[in-house]
């Protein structure tokens, strides 16, 4: 069986290691990347298992919600998630065809590691 990887746009270094390790214990493995322009190349010649997107870009202050509009358009069948603890912004992103995501303060409840798990069995 082999490993899937996921796309994380945007994190913050600790975020990004919290992220990785969670991935991590669920068998998958992270590709970091910092903008939305690195993502849309990265979305175009690899594939993916998921895009998780943070809400604002830690290195840019990019905007996650426009890249998923974004990814969305252009890969409808590609799972995207936001990472955010804001409720409307999920709701948001949602709206946009982002499945339901999570806020960095719940990335240690079962919750977040179910809602992952999905994308990597």
């Amino acid at each position: 069986m082999s490993t899937k990887t996921i796309l994380s746009v945007g994190q913050c270094d600790m975020d990004h290691g919290s992220i990785s390790r969670l991935i991590g214990t669920l068998g998958g493995e992270v590709r970091r990347v910092h903008t939305a322009q690195e993502a849309l190349a990265h979305v175009a010649s690899g594939s993916f298992a998921l895009v998780l997107v943070n809400r604002v870009f830690d290195l840019d202050g990019g905007d996650g919600q426009s890249l998923i509009r974004t990814i969305k358009a252009q890969n409808p069948n590609l799972p995207v998630m936001l990472v955010s603890n804001f409720a409307d912004a999920q709701a948001t992103a949602q709206a946009a065809g982002a499945e339901p995501g999570f806020g960095k303060a719940a990335l240690q409840s079962p919750e977040t590691a179910e809602r992952l798990r999905k994308y990597l069995s």
